[in-house]
Formats: structure tokens, C-alpha cells, sequence
């Protein structure tokens, strides 16, 4: 037996119990008569001229029903008489390269069939100037050349910073439509100087440039749409601290302020940008951000099959399994980290063999003094969390919480005769 094997074979794993949790679930079922008498407002549709080029900007966050956001946008844009085409605006992504951020749009749906107008895809950009603290300021080239700019994007609290405005409209105008440079710049000075810069960034390029309006939505738990806003650009500068607060609030979230021992069975790439959602795991890349539980130690047990390897987030982890880092593809992995200037979470964890010793790792340094009582929760992953698993140390918590119940008998965890789990099945 190895040493390791020797340190953790007496290590107890607590009876854990499925709980479900309930959250709120209102959604706008006709997106596109809502935001079509939104669009047709007489302030906003005033700004819109016929025969105006009009540049929307559409980005690579898999945004709920982003296809039929885009599609009436263009729709109405057209009604009056305007000329819309889609610019891609995300920063980097697609491999920083013109036909790839074109497939990065096809990929969420949005085609110049499904859209109804053209793409125009570059990575050049113009400078328009540059913020007081010397950080130049870029719009991609066919936007800086348009009539007239329009910006479709989710509201949410960003994963690196806190600020009054954090992932939203301002950001898709500043980093979106600033391309692979203006990303770039963008965290060249790091996530501390972020909730100064973006705001700034995207007020500098309102100013210079005809942005006419923003369509923010708000997601409920569930990535549904639940708000859909038009904004001018003044409203975006009134506004969107305040709808930041409001998709806050909508946010899924796990209702456990202290934990010993968070599990999460799968991270990647199409969870979160960060493999999973800091605001969920209360464990941030940065220490510019907070919020969620405090978790002594957390284990990361797998990769998603759709990361392809991108294990960006692990890092942020405890403890992990061999079979995730034999998944993992370094060079994608810690490219991730050199766009983003922020490579704590593309470390490798503490590697053990399997999950039950990964899990008996977390368990062994959590800290506690009797490891039966050890406050564990386990989730597939930082979309799934209406039904998790918990130990019995909180079985009197969930009890008392107006938003969860225990669904099921104490158990032990399943683990097969390799000391791994079975995949947990979807279950919304």
C-alpha cells in the first residue's frame, strides 16, 4: 500500500442524501412580441434612419434564445428601413481568427439564414483612443465603419471582479467589439482595475461612436430568459447596475454559507468560462471577487466531453482525479490563461487515483474535528442544483429551508471496485 493509500484508508465518507431545491422559474414565453414592442418604442426607433448600415453585435456566450433575439432585432431594424448585418463580438474566442468566430455563431445557431441578414467577421479594429491611464480603446473595423451600432447580450455577475457593472452590455461593448486587441487590453492591467476600465472603455466608445441601443436579458436559475430590456445608451450607463442586481438575484446558488468539502463531479468549458461558476462555488480565480460559500476544500472529479480538454478552473480545485488530468490538453488549457493573464486555475490540483480518494483527500484536511460530521455537498456540476446530494451533518439544515427538502434515505456513495463513482444522470 502506497503512502498515500496508508494515510487515507481509515478516513470516513458520511452517509450522503439527495435533496431537491426549488428556485424561481419565471420565464417570458413570447420573447418575440416582448422585445419586438420594446424595439418599436417611438426613443428608440427614432434613432433609426432608413438606409442606415447598423452593426449588431452578437457574442460566443450561449445566451437563451440568442437566435430569436438576433432574428427580431434584425427584423425590426429592417421595418424601418435600415441595413443590419452581425458583427461577432467575443473578445478572442473562435481561435482569434475571422472564419472561426463566424463558427463560434453558427455553433449557437445564429446563421445569416437563421438572422436574416449578413455576418461580417474580421479581427481588425481601428483605435479610437485611449482611457486616461494610457489602455487603448478598440471597435472591430466594420462597426467603427457602420451607421449605427447595436448590442444584443445577457446581464450577469462576472466570475474575476465585482463591480457595479460587470458582464453585460458594457462589457460586450468594450471587449466584444474590441476583438482579440481590445480583450487583450483590456486584462493586460489585470481584473483589479476591470470595474473601472470596462464602464470607461464602453462610455469612451459611446461617445466616439452612433451605439443606438442595447437588448440586455436576464436569465432566471434555469439559463431562461426571464427579463428582456431595450436600452439607450444612457439607460445603459443608468441601468444596467441596477439589472446587474436583479440577475443576481435570479442566479441559481447553493444556500449553505460554510461547507468542509464541496464535490463537483464535472467542470468544463460550456459550464462556465471558468469550468465552473465562482459565484456558485464561493471559490474565485482572482481575489477581486467574492460571494457564494465558504468551502474549506473542493474536489473536482471530471471534464465535460464538449471542453475537449480545457481544464481551465481545475486550479481553483483541491484536490482531483487521474482521469480528469489525463483528460486535460495543456496547450488549450493554459492558452486560456495567457489571454486572460489569469493562470491560478490552470494548475493542476492535488491529484489521487480515483474519486473515492480524492473525496477521503478533501475529508482528511477539511479541518474538522469528527470527519462523521463533516458538512459535505456533492453537485454534478454549477448548472445542475436543483437536486444535490449533502451529508448527514446538514440533513437538520435542508429541513428547516424553505427552498429545499430531502428527497431520499442516507446512503453510502456508490463507488465502484476501482474507488470511482457512477455518472450522475441529468436531472433538472
Amino acid at each position: 500500500m502506497g503512502i498515500l493509500q496508508e494515510l487515507l484508508k481509515d478516513i470516513p465518507i458520511p452517509k450522503m442524501a439527495k435533496v431537491n431545491v426549488r428556485f424561481n422559474d419565471e420565464q417570458i414565453v413570447d420573447l418575440g412580441g416582448d422585445l419586438g414592442a420594446k424595439l418599436r418604442q417611438p426613443h428608440i426607433m427614432e434613432k433609426v434612419k432608413p438606409g442606415m448600415e447598423i452593426a449588431i453585435a452578437v457574442g460566443s456566450r450561449g445566451l437563451d434564445r440568442i437566435v430569436e433575439l438576433t432574428a427580431v432585432t434584425v427584423k425590426a431594424l429592417k421595418e424601418a428601413g435600415a441595413k443590419p448585418f452581425i458583427v461577432p463580438s467575443m473578445g478572442s474566442h473562435g481561435g482569434a481568427t475571422a472564419e472561426g468566430q463566424r463558427e463560434v455563431l453558427a455553433h449557437l445557431g445564429v446563421t445569416e439564414e437563421s438572422a436574416g441578414c449578413e455576418i461580417r467577421s474580421s479581427m481588425e479594429v481601428v483605435q479610437l483612443g485611449a482611457l486616461p491611464n494610457g489602455l487603448p480603446v478598440y471597435l472591430d473595423k466594420y462597426a467603427a465603419a457602420a451607421d449605427g451600432i447595436v448590442v444584443i447580450n445577457r446581464i450577469k455577475p462576472h466570475t474575476a471582479f465585482r463591480g457595479p457593472v460587470e458582464s453585460g452590455i458594457m462589457k460586450m461593448i468594450s471587449i466584444g467589439l474590441g476583438k482579440q486587441k481590445g480583450a487583450e487590453a483590456c486584462h493586460q492591467l489585470g481584473f483589479k482595475y476591470m470595474a473601472e476600465n470596462v464602464p470607461a472603455m464602453a462610455k469612451m466608445i459611446m461617445e466616439k461612436k452612433p451605439v443606438l441601443f442595447g437588448v440586455a436579458t436576464i436569465e432566471n436559475a434555469f439559463d431562461k430568459v426571464a427579463v428582456v430590456e431595450v436600452l439607450t445608451p444612457e439607460e445603459i450607463i443608468d441601468k444596467e447596475p441596477q439589472l446587474q442586481l436583479q440577475a443576481k438575484e435570479l442566479l441559481p446558488k447553493l444556500f449553505f454559507d460554510q461547507l468542509e468539502v464541496l464535490i463537483i463531479d464535472e467542470i468544463g468549458k460550456n459550464i462556465s468560462g471558468d469550468g465552473m461558476d465562482p459565484n456558485i462555488t464561493g471559490r474565485y480565480p482572482t481575489p477581486y471577487a467574492h460571494g457564494g460559500p465558504d468551502v474549506n476544500k473542493m474536489v473536482v472529479l471530471d471534464l465535460t466531453p464538449q471542453t475537449e480538454g480545457n481544464a481551465n478552473g481545475v486550479g481553483t480545485a483541491d484536490f482531483t482525479t487521474q482521469r480528469l488530468v489525463d483528460k486535460m490538453d495543456l496547450e488549450v488549457t493554459y492558452a486560456n490563461g495567457l489571454t486572460s493573464t489569469v493562470v491560478a486555475p490552470t494548475k493542476i490540483a492535488t491529484t489521487l487515483p480515483n474519486d473515492k480518494e480524492a473525496i477521503q483527500a478533501a475529508v482528511k484536511t477539511s479541518n474538522v474535528l469528527d470527519f462523521n460530521q463533516a458538512k459535505i455537498v456533492r453537485i454534478k456540476n454549477t448548472l445542475v442544483l436543483s437536486q444535490i446530494e449533502v451529508s448527514e451533518a446538514l440533513f437538520e439544515y435542508v429541513k428547516q429551508h424553505p427552498q429545499m427538502e430531502l428527497a431520499s434515505e442516507p446512503y453510502d456513495l456508490p463507488f465502484d471496485e476501482h474507488g470511482n463513482l457512477p455518472k450522475t444522470e441529468e436531472s433538472h
